[in-house]
């Protein structure tokens, strides 16, 4: 029996965005593509992932055009490499959002650090998902770097659906 219903020809839009991004793993893996994340050793070391989930979410994320693979040249062999799409960095926003619910109704971490949406262009922490609150300028996942003050020293600008 599966874990829950197929819903991707349902007729309301959130069902169907479920339906690529319902997965919590695949919400945290953007979030790591959000970060500069690109390979699967680091997927895995950062997430603490077992390799077959990590396997699994990222083909379907891939088949869901949020990630696309790109080869690159290791010491001995040729890898892949997990780049947003358009329609991955598109979920900026959505995470974004998510992240700051959460910072607002869960239970802060015990280390107390959280992770801050950083405007490239100001250095100020964007407080809206839309617009910089200082600048009032429109934000896409092009403008904006996270901080994990728990693991980063600097800003980490977010990946772009080019890979640049």
């Amino acid at each position: 029996m599966p874990l829950r219903s197929d819903w991707s020809s349902a007729t309301c839009a959130i069902a169907r965005s479920l339906q690529s991004v319902g997965d919590p793993w695949t919400l945290l893996i953007l979030r790591e593509a959000f970060v500069g994340t690109t390979r699967y050793e680091q997927f895995r070391d950062n997430l603490g992932i077992a390799d077959n989930v990590l396997s699994r979410r990222l083909a379907a994320m891939v088949e869901n055009d949020l990630l696309r693979k790109s080869p690159y040249r290791g010491e001995q062999r040729t890898h892949e490499e997990y780049l947003l799409t358009e329609a991955g960095a598109d979920l900026y926003p959505v995470l974004s959002a998510l992240g700051r619910w959460g910072a607002k109704h869960t239970p802060p971490p015990a280390n107390g650090r959280r992770i801050r949406a950083i405007h490239l262009t100001c250095g100020r922490a964007a407080r809206s998902v839309d617009y910089c609150t200082f600048c009032q300028v429109p934000l896409t996942s092009a403008d904006v770097a996270w901080h994990r003050l728990w693991l980063d020293e600097e800003p980490t600008p977010l990946a772009t659906a080019s890979g640049e």
